[in-house]
């Protein structure tokens, strides 16, 4: 039984990947959970598999459902129904991996390594490798809420030129929080993930 290593590549910055290693009877299902739980993803949101070329052209999906909402070129392949092996066309197999369709969470997926030996100690699908700090699913600023907006006012991280002596000075400060908050929300999370196309 073949066992394929991918690596999976943050879009955004190619220094950020997890190695996967999965049996080609295993099923784009699995690599799909696999890919969530090495970046520590949850799993409510819609998502789907591309065929590749080393362009990195999207190819045939391989979806997670058939979702209404989508319009597809061609009838999508279901990932709990498709084998891992059955999409191989090459030794350097790529697929793109999207995951929530509304931030466009975009990982390049990369085979890496063909191997016939099982390792008894592995549990397949997993994580053999893990470089870089992965993005947080839903950025900083979600998680602190109001909060976070409130500390980058008080300590005007987007103005650190300036020092501290405006800190609660004219009444302006209230006008200029809306556009400091905007650009800090990009800086701190969400930079690059809106609902465009890539």
């Amino acid at each position: 039984m073949a066992v394929l290593k991918f690596r999976i590549y943050f879009e955004e910055d190619d220094a950020v990947y997890r190695d996967i290693v999965i049996k080609h009877t295993q099923t784009f299902l699995d690599l799909h959970q696999a890919i969530l739980k090495g970046y520590e993803f949850d799993s409510k949101h819609q998502s789907t598999f591309y065929r590749s070329n080393d362009n990195w052209q999207r190819g045939r999906e391989i979806s997670f459902d058939k979702y209404g909402d989508r319009q597809y070129k061609a009838e999508p392949l279901i990932m709990k129904d498709t084998t891992i092996g059955s999409e191989i066309r090459d030794t350097n197999q790529k697929f793109i991996y999207v995951y929530d369709f509304v931030r466009n969470w975009t990982f390049l997926v990369e085979l890496i390594n063909v191997s016939k030996e099982e390792n008894a100690k592995q549990a397949y699908p997993g994580t053999t490798r893990v470089e870089g700090i992965g993005p947080q699913q839903y950025g900083t600023k979600s998680l602190l809420g109001d909060k976070f907006v409130d500390i980058e006012e008080k300590y005007d991280l987007q103005k650190g030129t300036e020092g501290f002596g405006t800190e609660g000075g004219d009444g302006d400060s209230d006008g200029d929080s809306d556009s400091d908050s905007d650009s800090g929300e990009e800086s701190y999370g969400d930079e690059g993930h809106g609902s465009d196309d890539y």
